[in-house]
């Protein structure tokens, strides 16, 4: 898929209020939610009918679907950090990932936060550590 395309479909969720399990632009939604919201924008709808999931991120049933379901719909990528890929983050020490974001620069990237809604952050050190997947929206669904 075309980085400018993926990086304009996010950029429309900047001020988005923080809402779990939510995906609707400007209302609300979620990490989830967003790549939901920018996946309908590139492609018309939505792959599948999310499951109702806890906000509990030490939620273990269920661990690893964040990941199932990215390599499921998503492409698996490799090599260089590039502006469109989706980053999947593990978070307080966890084994797996409870958070997604989309790159949209070499050092910048989107992602939906309790309490600031949806934001483009720093990639910070910080940040960069906790990335545990990189995937591409698919070319053509």
């Amino acid at each position: 898929m075309n980085a400018d395309l993926v990086v304009a479909a996010a950029r429309l969720w900047l001020g988005t209020p923080y809402r779990h399990q939510a995906a609707t632009l400007g209302a609300g939604c979620d990490c989830l939610g967003l790549l939901r919201g920018v996946w309908r924008t590139l492609y018309g709808d939505e792959p599948m009918v999310v499951p109702p999931y806890r906000a509990d991120i030490r939620d273990p049933a269920h661990a690893g679907a964040l990941r199932a379901e990215a390599e499921r719909f998503l492409v698996p990528v490799s090599g260089e950090l590039a502006v469109g890929q989706v980053l999947l983050f593990r978070l307080n020490g966890m084994a797996e990932a409870k958070h997604c974001g989309i790159l949209v620069g070499s050092d910048r990237f989107i992602h939906a936060q309790e309490r600031l809604g949806v934001v483009e952050a720093s990639l910070t050190e910080a940040w960069a550590r906790r990335v545990s997947g990189r995937f591409g929206f698919p070319a053509a669904r």
